[in-house]
């Protein structure tokens, strides 16, 4: 259904996600691009695709980051960023997620690199296994529904809490 109707991740097709209920996978999106200044419009179009559908698979891709952030919970520094990619990897096999893997990682202090070779990395990998393929999914039909009801069933388990 995604490929067919092509849905987009922009301000006209998700605005209605800040009026929804505190408890809403919507409304956790919309908190988390809010507290952050983001939109979704921001995101550059793709260029350099062979074909129009492979153009649009890779915007989507773009688009569905954010949400991602939301459904694990992962902040949007370089720790958070870097799991996220491992997540990525998981999912898409795509060699540029290893690539910001490894350049994420690389600019990591003593502490940093502990905390995510730890804690992080371990569930990232995990995390993006075992839940459902993401890139597939119609998240616009979800943004009604509670959080953690979105988070069960599609196998996602949120970011682990470790100490500072």
């Amino acid at each position: 259904a995604v490929l067919l109707e092509r849905p987009r991740v922009i301000s006209a097709k998700v605005g209605h996600a800040w009026d929804l209920p505190e408890n809403t996978f919507g409304a956790a999106y919309a908190r988390f691009m809010g507290s952050r200044n983001f939109s979704p419009d921001d995101r550059l179009p793709v260029r350099f695709m062979d074909t129009d559908e492979l153009a649009y698979v890779a915007m989507r891709a773009r688009e569905v980051h954010d949400l991602w952030h939301t459904l694990f919970g992962l902040p949007t520094n370089l720790i958070g960023e870097s799991a996220l990619k491992v997540i990525e990897f998981e999912q898409m096999h795509l060699p540029m997620c290893l690539l910001s893997v490894v350049g994420g990682t690389s600019r990591f202090n003593a502490k940093q690199r502990k905390l995510f070779f730890q804690h992080y990395f371990p569930w990232a990998v995990k995390a993006g296994f075992q839940c459902t393929d993401l890139m597939c999914v119609y998240y616009e039909q979800h943004f009604h529904e509670d959080l953690e009801d979105v988070r069960r069933k599609w196998g996602v388990i949120p970011a682990p809490t470790v100490p500072k």
